[in-house]
């Protein structure tokens, strides 16, 4: 029987989203990372690992459709090492189509799926639908369309490493329900419910963060009610989600065009949540856009 610090982090998700830097990340903090294993290698692989590094304590496993035909035994894979044990984590990575093409227009390599007369979205769309199962067991997805480098290697010294192994991290971001939603979200909160300073003339073009936006915002007895009813869910479920082991939080507040209401509002949450003692972090996903157009 496995004991009871055993672990395994496995790393999977779309070609091109960042799992070689999660890996590098990962690598600086002391994690032993092994790069396209196929699952059916997992037993004898942890076995090795037991024979000549004793208990396992900080590894990680990359696994993706490089493995091909026997990628699709990670169900099975997964049932067995909780069957001996072994508790597990699933990170997925992914991005935006657009994001990934250009990645790889950028890099010039070769999609795994690529073949003769298939366009690298044609290969994305395809890795996408392979993937749907494995992102619905993964306990943290991340998605990297707006981060640098840099800050996905941050995010992930965040949140894996030892000396901050009891932080639990919140993100809370903005966003424009006419760009869409965001992927790598775990709370959506819809605020078009409140009144929109976009028909109002000398707001239109300004923001959230703007001091009249906000206090418009910020002054309507329902957005009160809405905060008060919001945090008070707050205070009870990130306790739980601690409780649980869980290590991030992302919550996205989308008006219609990500520019105002939103803002304001992910503004809110976000100080409360730092002043109730959260590492939290702050983005306005679309707060640039439709600077001449936007709601």
């Amino acid at each position: 029987m496995a004991g009871n610090n055993e672990s395994i982090l496995i790393i999977t998700g779309m070609s091109g989203a960042g799992k070689s830097q999660v890996t590098a990340a990962l690598e600086d903090l002391g994690y032993f990372c092994v790069d396209n294993l196929p699952p059916s290698l997992f037993a004898s692989f942890i076995h090795y690992n037991r024979q000549t590094r004793g208990e396992l304590s900080k590894m990680a496993v990359i696994i993706d459709v490089r493995g091909g035909e026997d990628f699709y035994s990670f169900e099975q894979v997964l049932a067995g090492l909780a069957n001996e044990g072994i508790k597990f984590r699933i990170l997925f990575m992914e991005a935006s189509e657009a994001v990934l093409v250009s990645r790889y227009k950028e890099t010039r390599r070769r999609h795994p799926l690529a073949r003769s007369g298939r366009s690298v979205s044609d290969c994305i769309v395809e890795e996408r639908q392979r993937l749907t199962e494995m992102r619905g067991l993964a306990d943290i997805v991340i998605d990297t369309s707006d981060l640098t480098n840099r800050q996905l290697s941050a995010m992930i010294v965040k949140m894996f490493s030892e000396n901050e192994s009891e932080i639990f991290a919140v993100s809370v971001s903005s966003f424009g329900f006419k760009y869409g939603m965001p992927i790598d979200a775990d709370m959506v909160i819809d605020v078009r419910f409140l009144p929109n300073p976009y028909y109002i003339e000398e707001m239109r073009y300004q923001t959230g963060l703007d001091t009249t936006v906000r206090d418009y915002v910020l002054d309507k007895q329902e957005t009160t009610e809405f905060l008060n009813l919001y945090l008070s869910l707050l205070k009870f479920l990130l306790p739980n989600y601690i409780k649980e082991g869980k290590k991030h939080l992302a919550i996205a507040v989308g008006c219609t065009g990500g520019r105002h209401r939103s803002v304001t509002i992910a503004e809110a949450i976000a100080t409360s949540l730092v002043s109730d003692g959260y590492e939290t972090s702050l983005s306005h996903r679309d707060i640039k856009k439709g600077n001449k157009t936007g709601r």
